[in-house]
This record gives C-alpha cells, structure tokens and sequence, in this order.
C-alpha cells in the first residue's frame, strides 16, 4: 500500500506566496540579480505526486536522503512510496497504476538475481511502461581527481529490446538458445530521441555504437535507422564505431565522445566504463522514459545495491540519485529547484570534506546528506 508524505502535501498547499522583490533584490540595487529561467504556466507550481520505490538494501538510505533534502528546499513535490523488492516474482499491479497516474517515478536499485530465479523487475518496468529510452550522464566533477578529465557524456540506450528480450529457450538439453531482437521502429525512435536530445541541449556529436562487421543483420538495421535520422539533422556531427574498439577509445581517449546511441546490451557496458572514468558509479545521474512516463533512478550499475557492509555502516554514496531527482525536478518543469539541488552537490564535491568510501572518504550516508543541505543556497 502506498505511503503519501500528507505533511509534505498540506505544508506546500499552504506555503505562503514567494516575497515581491525589493529595490535591494533589484540589479542596480546592491542585491543579486536573478535571471527569468522560464515563465511558469498558471498551476505549474501546484504538488506533483511522484511515485517512490526505496528498493532494495541501501535503497533506502539513498531514497531517504532525496526526501530530506526534497522537503528542505520545499520542492513542490510529494511522494507516494511503494515497498517493490527485487525477488518478488511481478511488479505489484498497484505500483503500475501509481506510476501511469503520476507519470514520473524515483527509484533505488532492485536486486536482480544471477542465473535462475524470478525476472529482472527492472525490465518488467521499462517493458510495462514502454520506457525506451535510457539515459546516463557521465561527467567529471570539479575537486574530485579522475585519470581523465573533459570528460562529458551522455549514453542514451535503447530500452526494451535487443538481448535484453528475454526470448531464451532449451533446444534440447545442454543447448540454450536466446533471441537478440532488433526492430526498424525501436531503433529509428531511440535515433531520434538521441539527435533530439543532442538537438535541445546544444550537443555537437552524435555516435553510434554497434557490431555490424558480425551481426551484420541485426546491428546493420540499427546502423540505417540512425543513418536516416541523422541526415535530418545536417547541423550535428554523425559517425559511427564498433562496440569493443569504443570500449579501448573510452578509457584512452574518452573526451572525443558526446552523445552515444546504443543497442542495449552496448549500452549498458558502455555507460558503465564512461561512468566509472568519469568518478564512479555512485556519482552518475539517469533516467528511463518513453512517450508518457519517466522513471528516473542511480545512471550506472547498482551492483551495490545489496552490500551488507554498506547498509550496516549507513555509508551508501546518495549523490547519484540526488542528481537524477535533479533531473526529475527539471522533467517535472522545477528548474530552479533543480539548479539549487545540483549546486549545492557540486559544492560538497568540490570541497571534499564529506565523501563516502567509493569516493576516497568514509562519510555516512547522512553526513553526505547534511552537508549538501548546509550548502542550499
């Protein structure tokens, strides 16, 4: 059943109205100048419901730490929490219809098992809610050292098919047989959604990921659709690499990279390599949506999403999803919020004192989190 922060809910519906500005706010008058970042429809900062999902293990503590930093910046949003663990055969039918009524999601990490056992929940969601496109930015961070840096880039991974089909069969015994399915309409929407994206956020690069010298067929289908759709977009650079000379280039040369459309499988590894030069998993921001959903989680592998040791310490890096609760507030058209949000992560980043074991520190969860709230502007 579905927990919703009433009192988050009823303290936003009577907040008071913001303070007119004052001649000293005003630029010529001694205060900050502020800059109009885009003019509000009237109703467009009514609460959002938005559906939660802690997840499994240190889940909670990362989701827990969304919520306190949400409810200090009186984020206009509210969550309705759902308990979905990664053994469960299905997802509940209840979250489903939570996540179609408020069309945008958070989630922590569901654990998926290895071998035998129940489906990934994972895909079930992408699948149920046709979230096609995934989308992981992989950046550096001011103060926080990497072997490369101008590293920037965005992995955008089809969602839904590929290996990732789930079309596995016995032919007979010791023989396994599973279906890599490539589709002339998934692959032309993620092209698009990729030269979009690149599009809108003044992005200069658009490549793609593939192994077409072998799967001739397959890949070579994904390879014309993002051929046709990158010729309706003479202004953005296009090209074209194998998946394992990617993964050399990556680690050599990762600043030659922009945007990146793949295949699921290729996606996925290469969103993981770009997200562990670029400072590490527990820092990368991401996000799953499709034509009317969103569900926006931690970008890169959540392989440690059921470390006792971490849980027991309380000592789970919540960066990552307080970034793509960021990309959310953004997704839900809260810029401002969302810029406050990021800033104040950047700060903590940058000046180095409260950081978690992943990223060189031995700070808790919460001491992460109090920081990052000290530092809202």
């Amino acid at each position: 059943m579905a927990r919703r922060s009433a009192p988050l809910l009823r303290r936003l519906v009577s907040s008071p109205a913001p303070v007119p500005a004052t001649s000293a706010s005003l630029p010529g008058h001694g205060g900050a100048r502020r800059t109009v970042t885009y003019m509000p429809r009237p109703g467009d900062g009514n609460p959002r419901a938005v559906t939660l999902i802690p997840g499994d293990g240190i889940g909670t503590l990362v989701t827990g730490a969304v919520q306190q930093v949400m409810e200090v910046i009186h984020a206009p949003v509210y969550f309705e929490t759902y308990e979905v663990r990664g053994d469960m055969p299905t997802v509940p039918p209840a979250v489903i219809e939570s996540i179609r009524r408020n069309k945008v999601c958070l989630k922590g990490g569901l654990a998926t098992p290895v071998g035998g056992g129940v489906s990934s929940l994972n895909m079930q969601l992408r699948k149920e809610l046709d979230l096609y496109a995934s989308l992981v930015n992989c950046s550096n961070f001011p103060g926080l050292p990497t072997r490369h840096q101008d590293v920037d880039i965005v992995v955008i991974r089809e969602n839904t098919e590929g290996e990732y089909s789930g079309l596995e069969h016995e032919v007979v015994p010791g023989v396994v047989e599973s279906l890599k399915v490539i589709t002339k309409f998934c692959s032309e929407r993620i092209a698009k959604y990729a030269f979009e994206y690149a599009y809108l956020n003044n992005r200069k690069k658009v490549t793609a990921v593939h192994k077409a010298n072998i799967m001739k067929l397959a890949d070579g289908l994904f390879l014309e659709s993002c051929r046709e759709v990158a010729s309706k977009y003479p202004g953005i650079q296009y090209n074209e690499i194998i998946v394992d000379n990617c993964c050399m280039q990556l680690v050599a040369k990762p600043e030659q990279f922009d945007v990146m459309v793949t295949p699921n499988l290729y996606g996925n590894l290469v969103a993981n390599t770009a997200a562990g030069i670029a400072g590490g998993t527990g820092v990368m921001p991401g996000g799953n949506v499709g034509q009317d959903h969103a569900v926006f989680e931690q970008g890169a592998s959540a392989g440690n999403v059921g470390n006792e040791n971490i849980l027991e310490q309380k000592k789970a890096n919540p960066v990552a999803l307080l970034l793509s609760s960021a990309m959310m507030l953004r997704h839900l058209q809260f810029p401002s919020f969302a810029d406050r949000l990021e800033t104040a992560v950047k700060r903590v980043i940058a000046e180095g004192k409260y950081r978690t074991k992943d990223l060189g520190g031995n700070s808790t969860t919460q001491e992460v989190t109090d920081a990052i709230i000290a530092n809202l502007d």
